[in-house]
């Protein structure tokens, strides 16, 4: 990158960030998932942990756990303290994927470029492998080697309870499901609103996020405003995240497809077209393209029975692969600018 576009390298900085904190969380994981039981296991099924440590030890940007480290730096806190915590969310974030590539979520085949749990292993191992994951996020945080002080570990387990939860991650799963029109014996299109998008996109995506920026004043105990300022942050970083995924699909152009569309092409199905779309003068359940009006969602067809929900684009809600550079340089510049936000914040108080 030139100095042109990068001025004063701060591109490069925050890559170079993040590429560490994904090495120690990639090798913090590597060190905590193995066979060998600890106090209070009777034992530990190897085929059990190779599928945990397949599904979390495959790559990643580790962009969670980065959050973690960065937020908690602002109040000197211990960086293996930080990591503890940063694994344990990074852990919650591979079940929920586990999850969600599940024939009866997204059914996907592939993830950063390699067969899902499901595929390499088998859908109930996955299935358990994601369940060992979730609690195993627990397992972490509950640990003397997070925080000396167990109010601290209480605060930060029901901190990601909270996040990924039913009123969270969970219950945006749910939101997203309903929005495809699961639960619709007609799977008819239904009126979705701006806001109920954010709802939507702020539990699903956005609160590991803002738990990500909050866990640092947790491990702190920081003072409320500061944790305040933190939590703002982090509802920001999930925005922008949803933002620039959104840019990046509208500049990589509609011929851009997923493996699993293009699988299921090659196959002869040619349901992948935009179908209709949920809001005002929406075509309800025509199969037409209808005409949007001010706020309106569209959907896709994914499938014979699939449909998800979009704002305004035609694009995935989410890709399978990696994250381009593009998109971390991007956040990477609302980072500094926020931690710098953050840490007047700080010490204004």
């Amino acid at each position: 990158m030139t100095e042109m576009n990068d001025p004063g390298g701060k591109n490069s900085a925050f890559l170079s960030r993040l590429d560490a904190v994904a090495a120690e969380t990639e090798a913090l994981l590597d060190r905590l998932l193995v066979v060998a039981p600890v106090a209070g296991e009777l034992c530990r099924p190897a085929r059990l942990i190779e599928a945990m440590r397949y599904a979390s030890l495959n790559g990643g940007k580790r962009f969670r756990p980065f959050l973690v480290v960065e937020s908690a730096s602002l109040f000197d806190v211990s960086r293996q303290n930080a990591l503890m915590a940063g694994a344990a969310l990074e852990s919650m974030h591979c079940y929920s994927l586990v999850h969600d590539d599940l024939p009866a979520m997204d059914n996907d085949d592939l993830r950063r470029g390699q067969p899902t749990a499901h595929k390499a292993f088998d859908e109930a191992t996955a299935i358990l492998a994601g369940d060992g994951l979730l609690t195993f996020a627990f397992d972490i945080l509950s640990r003397p080697e997070t925080h000396t002080d167990p109010r601290v570990r209480i605060e930060l387990v029901m901190a990601l309870s909270r996040a990924s939860g039913v009123g969270g991650m969970a219950g945006g799963q749910m939101l997203d499901l309903a929005a495809e029109g699961r639960f619709i014996q007609n799977r008819a299109a239904q009126t979705f609103t701006e806001q109920d998008v954010r709802t939507l996109q702020g539990m699903k995506t956005g609160a590991l996020l803002r738990f990500a920026c909050q866990a640092g004043g947790i491990l702190a105990a920081a003072a409320a405003p500061q944790r305040a300022a933190l939590e703002r942050y982090g509802i920001a970083v999930g925005q922008a995240f949803q933002i620039a995924d959104d840019l990046l699909d509208l500049e990589s152009g509609a011929g851009r497809q997923t493996n699993r569309q293009g699988r299921r092409r090659r196959q002869g199905h040619h349901g992948e077209r935009p179908r209709g779309r949920f809001g005002q003068g929406a075509a309800q359940g025509s199969g037409r393209r209808g005409r949007a009006g001010p706020g309106a969602v569209r959907v896709r067809r994914r499938g014979p029975h699939r449909r998800r929900a979009f704002c305004r684009r035609p694009a995935r809600l989410r890709r399978k692969t990696k994250p381009s550079v593009t998109k971390l340089c991007r956040l990477g510049k609302i980072w500094a600018k926020g931690c710098h936000g953050v840490a007047s914040s700080a010490k204004a108080f």
